[in-house]
């Protein structure tokens, strides 16, 4: 599985400012998957308003002997300002074998709009798929989100803000956008808390990707902040959380996943927290077979399992 960190806040220091790191570029789906993609979740949309989905083989029989599949939705990062849907690890990671149907989401980066823009984007996406889960076999009552950085911002704040309906906008409103797993690797979880956290201005402070994607630097948008940031929202029916973070990370201090770690833990909503000392945004055992594995237990267990009933 290629490093998560190409496609996670993906902003590289450099002299001066910071720059987009290249987006990995598209690559065709392995025999035994079909993919769709391109597929518009907003009627005449921003063209960033698509996703991709792929299936196992055996998905695209319309034998009404082929159980719905479970989903896992990928949201790639990029700092809210770069990236794209062309990566999708739990396609790269053999998730699809597994058998799931994963879907990678674009959406509305900061140079188009900001926030609530990027979650509004995922929360259609996810009303989408609930919408057409009997034409392309998928199981709508499980759902789970993964992310990194940006990424996994967004699928916190989907965990964690699912009965938020002041995020919807668009079609489909009718249907949930809630989901029943979340795995977040090292996003922002509490904007006022990262503004204040020592040696992360290039990214917090008031020219830096939190800006633009608050519409402003956070001391006058403490408002949008406090909706952008997924612990404001905590409950006790949040979906179980698996989250990760390196102990070195440049870019999203770990504070922030244990901050929301935290909430969780006092909401009483199953969650973990893995701890990579001496790793920084990605990378290592981010990519290693035995978290792979990891996430797969999490994924099976609460979208596969009777459990997940």
């Amino acid at each position: 599985m290629p490093s998560v960190a190409c496609q996670s806040l993906c902003v590289t220091l450099i002299a001066g400012g910071l720059i987009a790191s290249p987006a990995f570029a598209q690559r065709p789906a392995s025999p035994g998957i079909v993919a769709h993609r391109d597929l518009a979740y907003v009627e005449d949309g921003h063209e960033r308003q698509k996703l991709d989905l792929y299936l196992p083989e055996r998905a695209d029989d319309s034998s009404e002997a082929a159980a719905p599949l479970p989903v896992i939705v990928w949201v790639h990062g990029g700092g809210w300002e770069g990236g794209n849907k062309a990566w999708c690890p739990p396609v790269s990671a053999g998730f699809v074998g597994r058998g799931y149907a994963a879907v990678s989401i674009g959406y509305r980066l900061t140079d188009a709009a900001p926030f609530p823009a990027q979650i509004e984007d995922c929360r259609a996406a996810l009303r989408w798929l609930r919408a057409h889960a009997d034409e392309y076999g998928l199981d709508k009552n499980r759902i789970g989100a993964w992310g990194a950085s940006a990424g996994g911002h967004l699928v916190a704040l989907l965990g964690t803000a699912g009965d938020e309906t002041s995020f919807d906008v668009g079609e489909h409103r009718d249907e949930s956008a809630r989901v029943q797993a979340v795995c977040d690797y090292f996003g922002p979880t509490d904007f006022a808390a990262f503004a204040a956290a020592p040696g992360y201005e290039a990214v917090s402070g008031p020219t830096g990707p939190v800006a633009k994607l608050l519409g402003g630097p956070l001391s006058e948008r403490t408002e949008v902040a406090a909706k952008a940031s997924p612990v404001e929202f905590v409950s006790p029916d949040d979906p179980p959380f698996l989250m990760l973070h390196g102990t070195e990370d440049p870019l999203v201090p770990l504070s922030q996943s244990e901050r929301l770690y935290a909430a969780l833990q006092q909401a009483g909503v199953p969650t973990t927290l893995i701890v990579f000392p001496g790793i920084g945004h990605g990378g290592g055992p981010f990519n290693s077979t035995q978290t792979t594995n990891r996430i797969a237990a999490f994924f099976d267990r609460h979208l596969k399992s009777a459990e997940a009933e």
